[in-house]
């Protein structure tokens, strides 16, 4: 089950945290893994370690806020490889801040990356899984999409964005054999984290961490890997009954907190 032998994927943002674990776990499960981020010696180190470990995978420099230059990049991609099956839009940027605080840079720089880094990626990925005769497209959301949460203003507007992308492109694209799901996390262990605990709370870094993540009534952030144990999922073809859904992941955030 949940083999990928044979298929494409692209991954935005698998240089590190969520998308590096995804692009390794899609490998392991015989994928040839397309991994695209725009800083190139993490995105480099993630394709390397996939080689070495045996699995298959190239590394593309790649800005997805610029359309044009990620167009061109897909359809080299797809005359190298010969087809594109699966896309997962991970690549994203966080910020703290309500719409007091948020300044006009801040907004726009959330909106460039996290929403219209998406919908370059959609337009540029959906004629080559036409092409392809169809695929998987998974979009990191967030349990952002649909909750208040304090202090996430531009965050949660871009992510209640990507949940709506993905119903609209789940419901343009069914006849042409393509799915889009979307994954929706609590609190996940990536070095955002550690590097937001070590900037904003020096010295309290610990005291802090545990404090984060018991907000989880499941007591523990998610890993990465678990995530991406989810991803694997909803792109294979197990999950081919599956399209225009979000998954939360989030230990219990939405449904158990009082």
């Amino acid at each position: 089950m949940f083999d990928l032998t044979g298929k494409v994927a692209i991954v935005t943002g698998g240089g590190s945290g969520i998308g590096e674990s995804i692009c390794h776990v899609f490998a392991q499960n015989g994928a040839e893994v397309c991994v695209l981020d725009i800083n190139s010696a993490a995105g480099g180190q993630t394709a390397q370690a996939i080689r070495e470990a045996g699995g298959k995978a190239d590394f593309y420099a790649a800005d997805v806020t610029d359309q044009q230059a990620i167009i061109a990049l897909f359809e080299r991609i797809f005359e190298q490889k010969g087809q594109l099956d699966i896309l997962v839009n991970n690549a994203g940027v966080a910020h703290i801040g309500t719409a007091e605080s948020t300044s006009e840079a801040d907004f726009d720089r959330i909106y460039n990356v996290n929403i219209k880094g998406v919908y370059n990626c959609l337009k540029a990925g959906a004629p080559l899984m036409k092409k392809s005769g169809g695929g998987a497209i998974l979009n990191l959301a967030s349990i952002a999409s649909t909750l208040g949460l304090p202090d996430r203003f531009a965050y949660s507007m871009s992510k209640g964005a990507v949940l709506s992308m993905t119903l609209t492109t789940a419901r343009d694209f069914i006849k042409d054999g393509i799915r889009c799901n979307c994954v929706a996390p609590a609190r996940v262990h990536t070095p955002f984290v550690d590097n937001f605990l070590a900037k904003n709370y020096p010295g309290r870094e610990q005291e802090m961490f545990e404090k984060l993540a018991k907000t989880q009534p499941i007591g523990r952030m998610a890993k990465p890997v678990e995530i991406a144990a989810l991803a694997l999922y909803l792109c294979s073809d197990e999950a081919s009954f599956i399209t225009g859904s979000s998954f939360p992941i989030d230990g219990g955030f939405i449904n158990l907190n009082t």
